[in-house]
Order: C-alpha cells, then sequence, then structure tokens
C-alpha cells in the first residue's frame, strides 16, 4: 500500500448501512487519526450524507465509481488501503469489486451474510487475493463478528481444550417501538441467500476437499424446537451465515495453527411459544416461496407481509434501533488437559463447561458498523498479528491474534465470562 492512500474508502456511502459506516468512520477518524473518503454513482447525494455526518472534517474526498465500469472501480480501489464495501447484495455487486481491489492491490472488508457467495469468493480469489498481498474479509458485521469472535473468545478463556460450542441469540426491545427493524437490502440478501443455499454442499467440496478428522464425542443438533439451560424460552436453529463462518474459522485454525477445532450448533431463542409458531409460519412461507421465481418476486414485492413488519424500503428510525439490543450465549465444553496435537484423542469424556457472552445494542446498523470499521483499522495498524500475508478469510481466522475484541469492548460491544464449572 502507498503512503498517498487514504486509509478507507466507503464505498456505497448513501445507501442506509453506508450513511451509518460513515458516522462511525467521522468519528474514528479522530479517534484513531485515520483518513477516509466516500464513493457511489451520485456526486450530489455523496455530498449531501458529507454533510450530514462530517460537516466537522475539512477534507473528505468523494469518488465516483460505478459497479458497471471497471475502470472507475479500479480508479477508486487504488485509492483506498482498505475499502470498506456497503454495496449490496453482494452475490449481485460483490465481485467485480473484488476484482478491482485484487487489480489495485487494496483490502476489503465487507458485512455479507451470504454464505454462497461468500464462500464462492474464498474458492475463486483466495490465492489471487494471497498473491497480491491483500485481505478480502466479508461477514465483518452482525451477526457473525459477535459468533464468531465470540467462539474465539470461549476458546481463549477456557483454560483447556473445548470440544464443542452450542451459541444461542437473543434479540430484544426495551420499550414499545413501531415501524421496521429492518431495511430492504439485508432482507433482499436473505431471500437470495435462501433461493441459493442448494449450491453450498457441492461448493464446500470443492472449497474443502479433504474432512477434518472425526471428533469425539460428536456434537449432536438438539430439537427442532428446544428449552435450553443458558438461554430463556424457546430456541431453535439459527438459519444465517454463522454456523458457516465459524466453521470456516475452524478450519483456517486447524490448517494454518495446528489448533483443535471446536464443534458449533447456532440457535436463536424467542421468549413465548406463539412467537415460535410464528417464526415457523413465515420461515416456512419465506423458505417455499424463495426457491421459485414467481415466489422471490412475492417476498420482494411486499417484504412488510412477508416479514410480519418487520421490513421496509424505507428502514427502521434511529429511535427505534436504540431499544434493540442484542446478547449471543455460548456454552463451550470441554477438557482442562490440552493435548499436544489437535489430533490426539482425549480418553475421557469433557470434564468442563465454560458460559461466555457477547452483547450489545442496535446490532443491525450501529454495531454492525462499528464492527466493520474496526476491522478495517485493525487490518491498518495489526496487520502483522494476521497468521497469513493475504487471503479470503473470516474475521475469526484474520483477528483471532489481534486487539479487535478489545476494541469492541471499548465501543459497548460486550464480551465476558459468565461462569466456568469443572465437573
Amino acid at each position: 500500500m502507498t503512503e498517498a492512500r487514504l486509509d478507507f474508502i466507503i464505498f456505497g456511502a448513501t445507501g442506509y448501512t453506508g450513511k451509518y459506516a460513515v458516522k462511525i468512520a467521522a468519528q474514528l477518524a479522530k479517534e484513531k487519526q485515520i483518513t477516509f473518503g466516500v464513493s457511489g454513482r451520485r456526486k450530489q447525494a455523496l455530498e449531501a450524507v458529507v454533510k450530514e455526518f462530517v460537516s466537522d472534517i475539512e477534507d473528505v474526498p468523494i469518488l465516483i465509481a460505478d459497479l458497471k465500469d471497471e475502470e472507475s472501480l479500479k480508479k477508486m480501489t487504488a485509492q483506498a488501503n482498505v475499502l470498506i464495501n456497503c454495496c449490496g447484495p453482494y452475490r449481485f455487486y460483490g465481485e467485480p469489486v473484488i476484482k478491482a481491489c485484487i487489480a489495485t492491490h487494496t483490502h476489503q472488508v465487507d458485512v455479507s451474510g451470504e454464505p454462497q457467495y461468500i464462500e464462492s469468493i474464498q474458492l475463486k480469489y483466495n490465492k489471487a487475493a494471497e498473491d497480491a498481498g491483500i485481505y478480502i474479509i466479508s461477514a465483518c458485521g452482525f451477526d457473525s463478528i459477535p459468533c464468531d469472535l465470540g467462539t474465539i473468545f470461549a476458546q481463549q478463556k477456557f483454560n483447556g481444550e473445548v470440544n464443542s460450542i452450542e451459541t444461542y441469540l437473543n434479540m430484544w426491545v426495551t420499550t414499545k417501538v413501531s415501524g421496521a427493524l429492518i431495511h430492504y437490502g439485508t432482507y433482499e440478501s436473505a431471500v437470495y441467500g435462501m433461493a441459493h443455499s442448494h449450491e453450498l454442499r457441492e461448493l464446500r467440496s470443492k472449497l474443502y476437499p479433504e474432512r477434518l478428522p472425526p471428533l469425539w464425542p460428536k456434537l449432536k443438533p438438539r430439537g427442532a424446537i428446544h428449552k435450553s439451560s443458558v438461554s430463556e424460552g424457546w430456541s431453535m436453529v439459527f438459519p444465517g451465515a454463522d454456523r458457516s463462518v465459524i466453521l470456516r474459522t475452524q478450519r483456517f485454525l486447524y490448517d494454518k495453527c495446528k489448533q483443535r477445532p471446536a464443534q458449533v450448533q447456532t440457535y436463536f431463542t424467542l421468549k413465548s411459544f406463539f412467537s415460535v409458531l410464528t417464526t415457523i409460519i413465515f420461515g416456512l412461507m419465506f423458505g417455499i416461496l424463495s426457491k421459485y421465481e414467481f415466489g422471490r418476486n412475492l417476498l420482494l414485492k411486499y417484504p412488510t407481509f412477508f416479514s410480519g413488519g418487520y421490513v421496509s424500503h424505507e428502514g427502521p428510525k434511529p429511535e427505534t434501533l436504540d431499544n434493540v439490543h442484542f446478547s449471543m450465549t455460548f456454552k463451550a465444553e470441554g477438557w482442562t488437559e490440552k493435548l499436544a496435537e489437535p489430533t490426539d484423542k482425549h480418553k475421557d469424556l469433557p470434564n468442563k463447561v465454560m458460559i461466555t457472552k457477547v452483547s450489545g445494542i442496535d446490532p443491525a446498523y450501529k454495531a454492525t458498523c462499528t464492527m466493520l470499521l474496526l476491522s478495517g483499522v485493525t487490518i491498518l495498524k495489526e496487520s502483522d498479528k494476521i497468521p497469513v500475508t493475504g487471503g479470503v478469510l473470516t474475521p475469526g481466522a484474520a483477528f483471532s491474534k489481534t486487539s479487535l475484541i478489545e476494541e469492541l469492548i471499548k465501543k459497548d460491544i460486550k464480551f465476558e465470562v459468565v461462569s466456568s464449572l469443572e465437573k
């Protein structure tokens, strides 16, 4: 990276997530002494964003770039050390940006929660990113940063060897709110992610042709609906990208750092059984309709109806988001003794349980953009602590040995040990 470059350029700065990213970048610019610019297709709209969120910073360059213009993307990325990509759905708009970043030797972070996109990018571009000496890191927001780095945190605090981790996501509002909680762009990504989920098996067989050694005892999935001692309410399998991201991290740590991989299952919890039934009904409709073009058209045309009022094109109001809280609880089981090799087998059943937690507010936007920008800062300032010199990585693979968790704690995204018990 050359000295003339800006530390960050936020691409897609006029979108819903992009505006939050600009707001967080303005705060970090003063705190971390970083430089940044904004980019998109429309100069007037970009000027409005800068005027609204960074009016007290003298020089915020505005760069015009269009996804349909390869040269404009290269010109943009060539002026950044790290590109903050807020332009999704990434399955439609992400790959041209990746190509430009590789061509101009520019790091890229984004908030994609689309496993098919993320893993196909790793398959297609990992070697090119390695050769270019850059990091391409997706899933740098909620909910994969809390889940992936929360798993890393549990392993680091365990003081032994972790065999399995079960994660439980809870979300709630502290006061009665009206209107949507999710922007349409996030919903659109979920629709197409569900539609293409059938591609993952073949993709993963190409990405990891060699299986991991069998782990004992095997972590068995819990019932479709179950109660847990660590999460109050009714829990179900979490359908998002978390598990796929964590498993890629665990595979990386096994391959590169000779660490025993943890088995993982991810769940989310609802307080009432009525909420569970409602979620199942909407989930079934969503799953069936997303498989067919006419169904996807219906889902995308009537997002508010098919989400039970949680999604809108306008997105949630700031005062609504300030009342949204999340916690993710981790139940780690393993042994007090750590064996010499990751393939060595313990003779006895696990004898230790540790409960940890990650929590915060406004997970979808404020927390997400804080995680995203701090991921970029970590690449700038602590690349020497990333185990490899380039590639397409998960957050956990890239940041497990850095200070990112400590930086997130400073921003009120809390990581804590709740309890630890030896059997």
